[in-house]
């Protein structure tokens, strides 16, 4: 199985957002820049631009860890993975001691009501569990707009959702469909609005009906 197979981790905060965007970035490869996504790219440049690893107090950062989980079948990358010394924690090869692992997820904006970053960030540490056959109790979500971090505590409440939703986008992918969802205010911040349409989702508007409408209206 190649990766080509596997779901990306970074899936699953579009899915959690809306399922329809998901589908149209990772089944269709459709992808339009906006104000929201161009500031999410530079923060994440400004991450992984940095040094591959580095000692900070002790805390060995690595930073643009591949990692991926056979039993999610998912895969991608953690923005950096802290390995905290800990007479609990596991060994890493060419390191001294034991080390305890927490993935890092760096988001631009600021923290959301919504699990959809919160989810990704549990995908992560799902990966490096099976990865480094650890437990991992907790990750954080780092916010720029704030500099603030948010810690995230993985109960199994949230690891369940991971799981459900990465069989329902390995459904997705297996079937090749692009789900329809019920517009809503959520539509004005998706960068894929003038390609997603969904007018014609509210409307029940065929796409030709929907160009037609649009060329009298530029007529008149």
């Amino acid at each position: 199985m190649n990766d080509q197979d596997y779901a990306l981790l970074s899936g699953i905060q579009h899915f959690s957002f809306c399922r329809r965007q998901w589908a149209l970035i990772h089944i269709e490869n459709l992808w339009d820049e906006n104000v929201l996504t161009a500031e999410g790219e530079i923060v994440h440049k400004r991450v992984h631009d940095r040094d591959v690893e580095d000692i900070r107090n002790g805390v060995l950062t690595v930073r643009g860890l591949q990692v991926r989980s056979e039993k999610l079948k998912a895969c991608g990358t953690c923005d950096a993975v802290e390995f905290t010394p800990d007479p609990n924690g596991i060994s890493l090869k060419g390191r001294d001691g034991t080390w305890r692992v927490c993935p890092v997820e760096y988001k631009h904006g600021h923290t959301k009501a919504s699990d959809c970053d919160r989810l990704q960030v549990c995908a992560q540490a799902m990966c490096l569990e099976e990865m480094f056959c650890c437990n991992i109790q907790e990750a954080y979500l780092y916010y720029a707009a704030t500099r603030h971090r948010e810690k995230v505590l993985l109960d199994t409440e949230l690891r369940q959702k991971v799981i459900t939703m990465f069989e329902e986008m390995r459904n997705y992918m297996d079937r090749g469909y692009t789900p329809k969802v019920r517009p809503g205010k959520f539509c004005e911040k998706c960068s894929l609005e003038s390609s997603c349409i969904p007018q014609l989702l509210r409307r029940k508007a065929t796409v030709r009906e929907y160009i037609d409408e649009r060329m009298q209206e530029e007529c008149v």
